[in-house]
């Protein structure tokens, strides 16, 4: 008796999902604390202009009786941040979306919107950990870190000492803000006196261990992020150099076309070829960022024990 079985027929195949997977995706964060915004615009430019005021020096001699005050000028700066065009897309094609089992649209859709959030992160990230507001843990330039040179409570407290001395506010929660590599995380969680940190921070607030927030410590909340500044090979012999940050506010301004808004936004382009098959979805912005208030950004370097260093 012959038997059709599995092998006899072309029907016997592997089912797929239906639900589409998207690649592994950083949190974006760093958008976040561009807090100075142009909110009252004289026209459309091709940058805004912040003006910031200069306080009075101090008065501290008593005026004499019979005599007036001499006047003193007030005093002003710019800071000047240029609008740019941000963008990108992807095209369909009408196979594609007529014999795929996903929603092809809706999925390319996703991942534009996404992409959009992902590199204008990534622009606010680049400025971020630039400036000359530095220091390097146990040495004094970034070529000379060691393996040994890993980022510290007192290296914390040395920054924070710093942001107040300049008389930088800190954020609404009353905390500054601090963003570091998760590799930088890995040492500082360790380090003594600093190892509860996360499981106090959990049993308080467990969501914003969720957020990648490790813990408050001495008046920093502390962020890990992929995005944070590391450069291979950067310090000593082969050993990586990471960069973290410690800002407060009016660290970061955000300008923005008005005809445009602040936020990109997703475009779906005209369809223009023959028999309609080529469907574009894409994201524009028209915005700019620039550092606010160099006072209010201070960059720790160090290397990571757990980063790629010499043996």
């Amino acid at each position: 008796m012959a038997y059709t079985q599995k092998s006899s027929v072309a029907s016997d195949q592997a089912a797929f999902e239906q639900l589409a997977y998207f690649a592994l995706r950083a949190n974006t964060l760093h958008e976040d604390y561009a807090t100075v915004k142009a909110t009252r615009q004289t026209h459309r430019g091709s940058g805004v202009t912040f003006t910031i005021y200069a306080d009075l020096s101090q008065a501290t001699s008593a005026l004499t009786e019979t005599s007036d005050v001499t006047a003193v000028a007030l005093s002003d700066s710019t800071v000047t941040v240029s609008l740019v065009e941000y963008g990108n897309a992807v095209v369909t094609t009408a196979a594609l979306r007529g014999q795929s089992f996903f929603n092809v649209d809706s999925d390319a859709a996703n991942i534009v919107g996404y992409n959009a959030a992902d590199s204008l992160d990534q622009v606010v990230a680049d400025l971020l950990y630039a400036g000359s507001n530095v220091t390097y843990v146990g040495q004094s330039t970034r070529g000379a870190l060691l393996t040994s040179n890993n980022f510290t409570s007192s290296a914390v407290r040395e920054e924070v000492a710093a942001l107040r001395t300049a008389a930088v506010p800190t954020f609404s929660d009353g905390y500054y803000v601090g963003f570091c590599h998760p590799d930088v995380a890995f040492d500082f969680i360790g380090q003594t006196g600093v190892a509860d940190l996360r499981s106090f921070q959990i049993r308080q607030e467990a969501d914003k261990v969720r957020k990648g927030v490790i813990g408050t410590f001495d008046g920093v909340t502390m962020i890990e992020t992929p995005r944070a500044l590391l450069v291979a090979n950067g310090g000593s012999t082969t050993n990586d150099a990471y960069g973290s940050v410690i800002i407060g506010q009016q660290a970061m301004a955000k300008a923005f076309s008005t005809m445009y808004g602040a936020d990109p936004s997703v475009v779906f382009g005209p369809v223009t070829d023959s028999l309609r098959r080529f469907q574009p979805v894409g994201w524009y912005a028209m915005c700019g960022y620039g550092r606010f208030r160099e006072a209010a950004i201070r960059r720790i370097e160090t290397t990571s024990t757990i980063g790629a260093n010499a043996s």
